[in-house]
């Protein structure tokens, strides 16, 4: 019995130090929709209607979809942030000089209902899951926008909530916007890790308190505004060490 004893308290103390170590560093994970979908997945589409044209055409879409954003933020004209995508679009075919009848409008602006998950998505998101993560998205994109993405990859009941600035009627990066995160999560901003796609966005997260990590796809310089993200990769896999602390292995 005395060499039982011992024996159970190591175990149950390799139990409490494994169960301890396995916890996840953060409560949750909030995301920019880009850092889960690929935005230059739109450039095939427009390709077809603008033969040599689909790269060029696409990056001064995209462009000019959040000058606008940013532009009705500061002036307080925010709208459904589907009809700045469809304003960004009528103004780039208009600057580009190409035409746009009303059917190559609708297919492009399906584009962007219909973007292609990142190939490394679905598994990141999983694995956030089961370690008990709570997964929501704070993104411009309007309710319509995340809803049937997420829906089309198969990926809505990996989220606790697909959240919309227009909640609030806000944009990124206004600090109301990235305020809803603790307001739907019922967190505080320590708990919260905000996945940015855009070092501009990744700065807005920062600049508002959230641990901020910049999953760089494009492999992009740090934006010189005098603050850093937290940490950075190329891939989300860098993400997802750093929620669960398996980075600092």
């Amino acid at each position: 019995m005395r060499i039982l004893i011992p024996l159970l308290v190591t175990a149950a103390m390799t139990v409490a130090a494994v169960k301890a170590h396995a916890a996840p560093r953060y409560k949750a994970v909030a995301f920019d929709y880009f850092v889960l979908f690929n935005p230059d997945s739109v450039i095939p589409k427009v390709e077809k209607e603008f033969p040599g044209k689909g790269r060029e055409f696409t990056l001064a879409w995209r462009a000019r979809q959040f000058d606008y954003g940013f532009l009705r933020s500061i002036t307080g004209r925010q709208i459904d942030f589907f009809k700045v995508t469809e304003d960004a679009l009528v103004y780039t075919a208009e600057a580009m000089h190409l035409p746009l009848p009303p059917d190559v409008r609708a297919r492009l602006l399906d584009a962007y209902l219909t973007l292609e998950p990142w190939p490394d998505t679905v598994a990141a998101l999983e694995k956030l899951k089961a370690a008990g993560v709570r997964i929501i998205t704070i993104a411009n994109f309007s309710p319509l926008m995340l809803k049937a993405n997420a829906e089309r990859a198969g990926i809505s009941g990996l989220f606790d909530e697909l959240l919309s600035t227009e909640a609030n009627h806000s944009y990124k990066p206004e600090p109301r916007a990235y305020a809803l995160g603790m307001e739907h999560l019922g967190l505080a901003k320590d708990e919260i890790v905000f996945a940015a796609f855009g070092g501009w966005d990744a700065f807005g997260a920062k600049s508002f308190g959230y641990p901020t990590y910049w999953v760089n796809r494009f492999h992009l310089p740090v934006e010189k505004l005098g603050l850093a993200p937290d940490a950075t990769s190329n891939d989300i896999a860098g993400l997802v060490g750093f929620v669960l602390g398996d980075d600092a292995k």
